[in-house]
């Protein structure tokens, strides 16, 4: 009676496959993405970029070089630094979307308006940001962009000013870097 024993495997067979197909999907990749930041005014960072499977991506880096106070900090559309950090684009940041200037936790905002950076005294910053807005993956990938220091606070679109719902009035671009993958 060979029955028993064949619907035996075929139930652990069964149950094998259903365990490995959900050991699949709860594992989910890592992807990693750096950018190095310059520019001829002596302000230079890194900034790391990591994204599992379809979750949020977190930002962190350190900045070196400016002034103490607030930067606007945006990942803007073009990885182009043929001109500096001007050639990153003229409708700068990135906006898939086609939303108005906002702050990182509005909903109404481009998807690279990250806000702002805080550096101390010294000059130096060091940060980690979580957004969902910027994903490393996918049609809206940020891999091959820019990621831009400003020299002024973004004010996130609420300062009343021509600029604050295109760029937040965040001043010129104190440093610039193209965002690339890491392995």
């Amino acid at each position: 009676m060979d029955t028993p024993r064949s619907f035996l495997t075929s139930v652990f067979l069964v149950l094998f496959y259903i365990q490995q197909r959900g050991a699949l999907r709860s594992h989910t990749k890592m992807v990693k993405a750096v950018a190095v930041l310059s520019s001829n005014e002596g302000v230079s960072g890194t900034v790391f970029f990591s994204q599992e499977g379809d979750g949020p991506t977190t930002v962190t880096g350190n900045l070196s070089g400016l002034k103490a106070g607030l930067h606007g900090f945006h990942v803007h559309a073009l990885g182009d630094t043929t001109n500096g950090c001007m050639s990153t684009g003229k409708r700068p940041h990135f906006n898939p979307a086609g939303k108005e200037h906002g702050a990182p936790e509005d909903e109404n905002r481009h998807a690279g308006d990250l806000g702002n950076v805080t550096v101390g005294d010294d000059g130096c910053a060091s940060f980690s940001i979580t957004d969902k807005q910027i994903p490393l993956t996918g049609p809206n990938s940020i891999i091959g962009r820019a990621v831009v220091v400003h020299a002024d606070p973004d004010d996130l679109g609420k300062g009343g000013h021509e600029l604050s719902k295109s760029t937040g009035n965040a001043g010129g671009r104190v440093a610039c870097g193209i965002i690339g993958l890491q392995g």
